[in-house]
Parts: structure tokens; C-alpha cells; sequence
């Protein structure tokens, strides 16, 4: 134990095939020691043996023996197909020879600022990068199908995870407990942004980009129509599936003799696809306003009082500074008003639709009146 504790100007170091052990702390404080290969004649280690050793680059065990683990938030060692290997405290690439990642490999490596975890590794265990307080950034590859609970574990300097698994990965629950994921960027492959936005703890990170470092791409947002009693939505964006949800403001109970019907839907729909962000929510106001009474099917020899009342639909939009109203008569005035009742924009229909130029802030009301029809819209 202790053998060279507090070596502080020990460069280099031999080990003969003779030595079976190495105690406690046995290069504790060694600083200035930067690489050092274990024989195969070695089948112990004490605790920590390494510790403080914060030059040390690569450490290589010669060994068939089975994995050490030197827990010394230094360093930890990882059994490669041939022989273990230690990482070093810093920047770390495991060879390819290595095809799973035992429990706790890493655990407590303080040091440990970035890895890069090889195509041939299949499986992370638990606890791999328990408390490695300096890990910022993590690398794994397609072929990693698996992942232990803990594996990332209170890593509290966690900033990026490039994870090029297609499939999502089965992932212990708590893989990234206490790690602050919320404030950290995962990039996985495009077309899997989704699946890992739906799939926890994934879904725990505060940002999901594509492996190009760019956001996914979003969908455009929809344009409203109306025609002959239907509602259609566009996207510039194909392939989409359309979410709307329409709500009639004269829904609800009455007690009154009588009942004042404005018949008007405020409809909200938004554009969704498999590999891209959801659009911005496209919003408008569909209302019907009455047009000259006129008689229709009935003589003038014949005496009634029967009158059919026509309505005609209009759509109300509202962005980017002015308002589209479609479907009003020709020649008709639509004016805009805030909701304390200063006009801020007016215009004449002409051609079925009617562009009305009024700033008005977002999340505020809008009173467009057409003709005699007076109605609120909220401006997104």
C-alpha cells in the first residue's frame, strides 16, 4: 500500500511480470506520471491505487484476468476481447475491440470529460458514468441496443449526447437521473426525433436536433379554407396530418325567453409528420353575416309573409399585422377596431376577400366588424 504515495516527479514506471499485486493508494499524488502498463502477472489491485493521479493519459493491463476496477475517480478499466484496458482521466476513445460496457466502469471518474463509445459496443451497464461530474459529452453509436439504469447518472455537466441508435435503445428509467437533461441537447438520427421525443427518459432533454446539429425541420403552417359548408386545410408541407379543434361560442344552457345566436366557430388547426416539429397553430374565425332579405319561389300573386333570410360565411384571419377576411359582398366596408373601440384599420371588399392592414398586439382582442356584424378575434 502506498508504495509510491506523493511521487510527485515519478515521469515513468516499470512493473515486473513478478509483481502479483498492486496495494492502496500505491501511486497516490503521482502527478507528473502519465502512462503505465500492468503485467499480466498482476491479478489485484487495492483501492484507489491510482488516485490523484491527474497526468495520467492511458493506462494499459495486460491481464486475463477479470475486470478491475480501481475506483479512484481517476480512472476505470474495461475489459477489451484481448486484454482490459484502462481509460484515461481525460478525452476517452474505447477500442473496437470492446463490445460491452460493464457496471460501473466509469463510476466516479471526475475527470472524465468527454468519451466516444465504439460501433462494436452493444450494451451499456449500469452505473457506467455514475457521478462523472465532468462528462459534457457522450457519443453512442447505432449499435448500442441497450442502456442500465444509472448509466449517466448525476453527470452535472452534461451538455450534449450524440446518440446514432435509429432504434431507440432499451433504456433503464433512471439512465440520466440528476444529470439536468432538461438544460442538455440530444442529436439522434432525423427520422427518429419522434420516437425519442415519446420514449423516456429521453424525452426528459430539454432540446432534440438532428444529427446535423440543426433543428428539425418544422412543418409549415396551414392555411384555413372554407367552401360550400366544408373546412379545408393546406401546408406547403406534404404528407402531413391536420389536428384541428372548433368550438361554436353559442354553445351552452339558457334560461332566457330569448336566445341571441351569433353562429360563429373559432377554429385552430396545426400540421404534424413523423420526423418534424409540429407547425405554429394556425387560428381563424368563421361566422355567417345576413344579406338582403330576398323571396324565392314565391309569386307575387300569392300572399305571405314567408321570407327566406340568405347568410353568408366569412373567415376571419389574423397575422402578421393585418387581418384576411374572405367571403364578404363585394363592395362591402370592413373595419377593425381595438377592444376599447378606436378603429385601427378599414378597407372595401372587392374580389371576395379584403385585406385589412391593423397592428395590434399578440394575445389582444380584435372587433371586425362587416357591415352591421360586429365580431371578436383574438390576434395570435
Amino acid at each position: 500500500n502506498s508504495t509510491f504515495y506523493g511521487c510527485s516527479r515519478l515521469p515513468s514506471i516499470t512493473i515486473p511480470n513478478s509483481v502479483t499485486s498492486i496495494g492502496s493508494r500505491a501511486f497516490y499524488g503521482c502527478i507528473n506520471l502519465t502512462s503505465i502498463i500492468i503485467p499480466n502477472s498482476v491479478i489485484s489491485l487495492g483501492d484507489g491505487p491510482f488516485e490523484g493521479c491527474s497526468g495520467l493519459i492511458s493506462l494499459a493491463v495486460e491481464s486475463d484476468n477479470p475486470v478491475y476496477d480501481t475506483r479512484d475517480n481517476c480512472n476505470a478499466i474495461i475489459r477489451t476481447s484481448d486484454n482490459v484496458l484502462i481509460a484515461g482521466c481525460r478525452n476517452t476513445t474505447i477500442p473496437n475491440s470492446v463490445t460491452s460496457i460493464g457496471n460501473y466502469a466509469f463510476d466516479g471518474c471526475t475527470s472524465l470529460a468527454s468519451i466516444t463509445i465504439p460501433n462494436s459496443v452493444t450494451s451499456i451497464g449500469k452505473g457506467v458514468f455514475y457521478k462523472c461530474s465532468s462528462l459534457a459529452s457522450v457519443t453512442i453509436p447505432s449499435s448500442v441496443t441497450s442502456i442500465g439504469n444509472q448509466a449517466f447518472a448525476y453527470c452535472a455537466e452534461l451538455t450534449n449526447v450524440y446518440c446514432h441508435a435509429d432504434e431507440v435503445p432499451s433504456t433503464g428509467p433512471n439512465a440520466f437521473d440528476n444529470s439536468e437533461t432538461r438544460y442538455a441537447t440530444l442529436h439522434v438520427p432525423n427520422a427518429s426525433i419522434e420516437n425519442y421525443k415519446q420514449s423516456s427518459p429521453w424525452s426528459e432533454f430539454g432540446t432534440i436536433v438532428g444529427l446535423s446539429g440543426s433543428e428539425t425541420q418544422k412543418c409549415a403552417k396551414p392555411t384555413i379554407y372554407y367552401s360550400e359548408g366544408k373546412l379545408s386545410y393546406k401546408s406547403e408541407t406534404e404528407g402531413v396530418v391536420f389536428f384541428s379543434n372548433i368550438t361554436d361560442t353559442d354553445m351552452g344552457s339558457y334560461s332566457d325567453e330569448e336566445v341571441q345566436l351569433s353562429v360563429t366557430y373559432h377554429i385552430s388547426v396545426y400540421a404534424a409528420k413523423n420526423g418534424y416539429q409540429d407547425s405554429d397553430v394556425a387560428e381563424a374565425t368563421l361566422c355567417w353575416i345576413e344579406v338582403d332579405p330576398q323571396k324565392e319561389g314565391i309569386s307575387e300573386e300569392t300572399p305571405t309573409d314567408a321570407k327566406q333570410l340568405q347568410a353568408q360565411p366569412v373567415l376571419i384571419q389574423a397575422e402578421e399585422g393585418q387581418f384576411s377576411v374572405e367571403g364578404v359582398p363585394e363592395g362591402t366596408k370592413v373595419a377593425v377596431y381595438d377592444a376599447s373601440g378606436v378603429e385601427v384599420g378599414t378597407a372595401i371588399s372587392h374580389g371576395g376577400k379584403t385585406l385589412v392592414p391593423a397592428h395590434l398586439p399578440q394575445g389582444s382582442i380584435a372587433i371586425v366588424k362587416i357591415g352591421e356584424k360586429a365580431v371578436k378575434v383574438a390576434v395570435k
